[in-house]
């Protein structure tokens, strides 16, 4: 068993990795269950290169003593009984959920400990999944009812086009039966467990996948998101607010924006372009005019000026942005070339994997003049300075 909250996913050479991942509790019999679903019971059968289970210290030493040891080894009987290829499975492949005070949780008690669960499974998922010569089976079957819907969620933020999830089903009389691990290839006999029923024969047991169809929401996550452990709760947020609307912040001072709470920064005249734009957007304020590229316009570049002083307050304007609002030759071209480098960088961030936030609108008027506007609600738009100083009175 492994205390540890790392490990090495192994290199293929010409095909994806097969990964069975399972979660448990008291009765590991959804491991063998799901692997006779997966390797034996079904018409295109989908044999793991390796098995992991999640699972708590009792959980663990249940799954240690009941699959991996020489004796009842549940596990090896049905590799050898079913002949199914050998598959990755040890002591090592059991991942023991870790508690607040970091060591191994015995079972799930209160919050703390549901956050914990939650945030530990999310990760494992998160780590197997960003390898992309990999391929997940997860099974929901096992384990506390948290334990499964956090393992389901957590296809859901992770999961890839070919992964996949599933709850393993037995026949009525054979469930919860605690000497029933998988059919038997020819008549075995046990003893029920239920008071007044006759004993079974495990050959006759029928075992399936409930396959569970899951929304992947791994592609409205940033890269950066999917690259690092930022907790469970933090995950399904930025997918809501992704969902839902765009936050933004801009914060002068230090040389960026937030979107959705993740920062990126910017260069100074194209902070002050999108500052300028939300302060239009948050005011309730005609679009913002793109100045002319053949004539200079004194009347665009002092209206920008004042602006942008109003938005993010005079001491934040940079020289550099300054100097170009006060200088008169034509402001177009500098205009254009930042606006592009600014959606640029907002789209590379991959802070924005649904839409951009600036529209770019066209007016009927033959002068083919653009204006630009945020597609915001104003009461998502923030700005990091004391404003009322800054508003002309």
């Amino acid at each position: 068993m492994t205390y540890m909250k790392t490990h090495t996913i192994k290199p293929l050479t010409n095909e994806r990795r097969r990964i069975l991942i399972c979660v448990t509790g008291l009765s590991p019999q959804i491991v063998t269950e799901t692997l006779y679903a997966l390797c034996v019971a079904s018409e295109q059968p989908w044999i793991p290169h390796e098995v992991w289970l999640i699972t708590t210290r009792r959980g663990a030493d249940n799954a240690r003593l009941m699959l991996l040891s020489e004796q009842p080894g549940w596990f090896k009987k049905l590799l050898q009984e079913w002949q199914i290829p050998q598959i990755d499975f040890d002591e090592k492949h059991i991942h023991i959920l870790m508690g607040s005070d970091g060591q191994p949780m015995d079972d799930i008690r209160d919050d703390t400990d549901n956050a914990k669960v939650a945030d530990g499974i999310s990760d494992f998922i998160r780590r197997f999944a960003a390898n992309e010569h990999s391929e997940i089976h997860a099974s929901i079957a096992g384990g506390r009812k948290t334990m499964g819907f956090f393992l389901g969620y957590a296809m859901s933020l992770w999961g890839r086009a070919q992964d996949r999830l599933s709850h393993v089903l037995v026949s009525p009389s054979f469930e919860s039966q605690p000497e029933f691990f998988y059919p038997a290839p020819k008549p075995t006999v046990i003893a029920s467990s239920r008071l007044g029923q006759d004993p079974l024969d495990t050959s006759t047991a029928k075992v399936w996948l409930g396959d569970i169809p899951f929304v992947r929401f791994r592609s409205l996550l940033p890269s950066a998101l999917t690259q690092q452990n930022v907790g469970f709760a933090a995950a399904v947020q930025f997918v809501n607010q992704t969902l839902d609307q765009i936050k933004l912040t801009v914060d002068p001072a230090n040389k960026q924006v937030f979107i959705n709470g993740q920062a990126i920064r910017l260069q100074p005249m194209q902070l002050s372009i999108l500052a300028v734009m939300a302060w239009f957007c948050q005011k309730g304020l005609p679009d913002l005019k793109a100045p002319s590229k053949e004539v200079d316009d004194a009347q665009w570049r002092r209206e920008t000026l004042n602006a942008l002083k109003q938005a993010i307050g005079e001491m934040n304007i940079a020289p550099s942005v300054d100097q170009w609002l006060n200088t008169a030759y034509p402001a177009g071209d500098t205009f254009s070339q930042q606006l592009s480098k600014l959606e640029r960088t907002l789209r590379e961030s991959g802070f924005l994997p649904l839409r951009s936030f600036i529209r770019r609108n066209h007016h009927e008027h033959g002068n083919r003049q653009r204006s630009y506007q945020l597609d915001l609600q104003p009461e998502n738009i923030c700005f990091l300075v004391n404003q009322s100083k800054n508003e002309t009175k």
